[in-house]
């Protein structure tokens, strides 16, 4: 066999399947946060608002606002990507996040809080809420919940 032979072989080789059980999306939010993890600490309100200003119109109002909301409500979180997504983080830890609709090709965004939220009410309680639009009574009830997450 020829080394011309043998180039076009290497050429024409299969790509590695694709991890099953994954979606695409999914493996493309694991990559981001294996690149968040190496990043170096940069300023994260600018890469946070940087994320949000790629996001297509209807998750950039949102990403914005929710940006807004947070950032009045508790000055204390600070911004960062959390798997390529807005996210608020007190001591280290992600409080809350932002998953906008286009991430997972889903009809609505979604506002979220991870266990380290001070959100717990008995046995049962919402951590994530599917967001289509924001009015006024939804603005409230969001800077409230940031409120209560990290008393």
């Amino acid at each position: 066999m020829s080394t011309e032979d043998n180039v076009d072989k290497k050429a024409t080789k299969k790509p590695a399947k694709a991890i099953k059980g994954f979606t695409n999306e999914e493996r493309g939010a694991m990559r981001e946060r294996v690149k968040e993890l190496k990043a170096d600490k940069a300023d994260g309100e600018s890469v946070v608002l940087a994320k949000i200003g790629e996001m297509p119109a209807p998750d950039r109002a949102l990403g914005e606002r929710l940006h807004a909301i947070i950032k009045a409500s508790a000055p204390a979180l600070s911004p960062k990507l959390w798997y390529g997504m807005p996210a608020y983080a007190k001591d280290g830890k992600v409080v809350c996040f932002f998953q906008p609709a286009h991430k997972f090709k889903t009809r609505y965004a979604t506002f979220g809080f991870n266990d380290s939220a001070n959100l717990d009410e008995g046995a049962l309680w919402p951590v994530a809420f599917a967001l289509k639009e924001l009015t006024a009574t939804e603005e409230a009830r969001i800077g409230e919940l940031v409120k209560k997450a990290v008393s």
